[in-house]
């Protein structure tokens, strides 16, 4: 599957990275003007985004305005010129949306979690030239979110976009929703071609956490950012924490580093090169160690089964980690960095062992 970049969704080319920015809820007429008017005032903003029909995890809590919040909104268009975005559910909102000149919409992360909503979603927008943004599911699952691209694909869907805004975290967290900045690669990775863009405001889940979040998305050279953007946070019906005001977000946007995401310049590239030939070299030495490493593991599980000895050893296992730990510290590696990758040794360490135990007969009773 091949994408044809931002650049090229509109006949007017957007600059990049794409900013995109609104409320989170159109809640009434002169809120919905007001912010954009004052979004538009900075010339940074590409497109103004609210949301019309507001899936809540409460039901008594404000679910948008509906379906008359669309004529706010190209009333916003006609005065600022803004491209406008909303999220659709279901294939009534794509038909309301569609009839009022709605310019982009986006799938939002519940509904993305449902591939029966998505497969609804992709038929109703079959032969429609709008570009869909589709944001990751609630949890980190990567062939879900690929499989959402692929059902809008399919349906000859090709301005297509990602949306990073972090997934449901399992324990406390200092974020609303947790970064995990290695799925959102791994979407590049599987497809090269596609726009990734970040919402850290979903991410943060508090104003003040916004920028650091944008930084690290521009810093892995993502397309864009959405921000959520309100006249008046402090009223807001909905994420009032997460969202700031137009000013804010021209400050925020000033604070930023937009880095290139190459150079032209010669001297750049030959140092580049170099030390990525030396990244090389390490590389393939790691492997060579893992594969010794390796050999060294398949000896002890033939060594156990000969005795009869189960896999794993608790005792050893802890004392392991600790002292591999405070050497990585000691190096200056991060702590979880040397933890996950021991955990991801150890792993595939217990599971050439367990092969070996039952090859010829039962394992070992652990």
């Amino acid at each position: 599957m091949t994408f044809p970049p931002i650049s090229n969704w509109f006949e007017k080319s957007f600059d990049t990275p794409l900013i995109i920015a609104g409320p989170c809820s159109a809640e009434n007429r002169q809120q919905v003007i007001d912010t954009a008017l004052e979004l538009a005032k900075l010339n940074r903003v590409h497109v103004f985004r609210a949301g019309i029909w507001k899936p809540r995890s409460r039901p008594g809590s404000f679910q948008g305005a509906g379906n008359v919040a669309l004529e706010w909104l190209m009333e916003a268009k006609q005065l600022t010129g803004l491209k406008m975005a909303i999220e659709v559910a279901t294939p009534q909102h794509v038909d309301f949306a569609l009839k009022h000149g709605i310019d982009i919409l986006w799938v939002g992360a519940r509904t993305s979690s449902n591939p029966f909503s998505v497969d609804e979603l992709a038929h109703s927008l079959a032969g429609v030239d709008v570009p869909i943004l589709v944001k990751n599911p609630v949890n980190p699952d990567i062939e879900l979110w690929l499989g959402i691209i692929e059902r809008f694909h399919h349906v000859g869907i090709t301005k297509l976009g990602a949306i990073h805004r972090g997934f449901s975290p399992f324990r406390r967290s200092s974020y609303r929703n947790i970064p995990k900045w290695e799925v959102p690669i791994d979407l590049k990775s599987y497809l090269p071609t596609l726009p990734v863009i970040c919402d850290p405001s979903h991410i943060a889940g508090r104003a003040n956490l916004i920028q650091g979040i944008a930084q690290k998305a521009l810093d892995l050279a993502m397309d864009g950012l959405m921000i959520e953007s309100h006249i008046n946070p402090g009223v807001a019906l909905s994420d009032a924490k997460q969202q700031i005001t137009p000013g804010e977000l021209s400050t925020l946007l000033d604070s930023l580093t937009f880095r290139k995401q190459s150079s032209a310049n010669a001297e750049f590239m030959d140092t580049l090169e170099t030390l990525r030939e030396e990244i090389d070299s390490i590389d393939h030495q790691l492997l060579e160690l893992l594969w010794q490493r390796m050999e060294l593991v398949e000896r002890i599980g033939r060594h156990k089964k000969e005795n009869n000895v189960a896999i794993m050893q608790l005792r050893r296992w802890e004392e392991m980690i600790r002292l591999r730990v405070e050497l990585g510290e000691s190096l200056g590696l991060d702590k979880e960095y040397v933890k996950n990758l021991l955990r991801l040794v150890h792993k595939e360490s217990i599971r050439k062992q367990a092969e070996i135990l039952s090859q010829g007969g039962e394992l070992s009773p652990e």
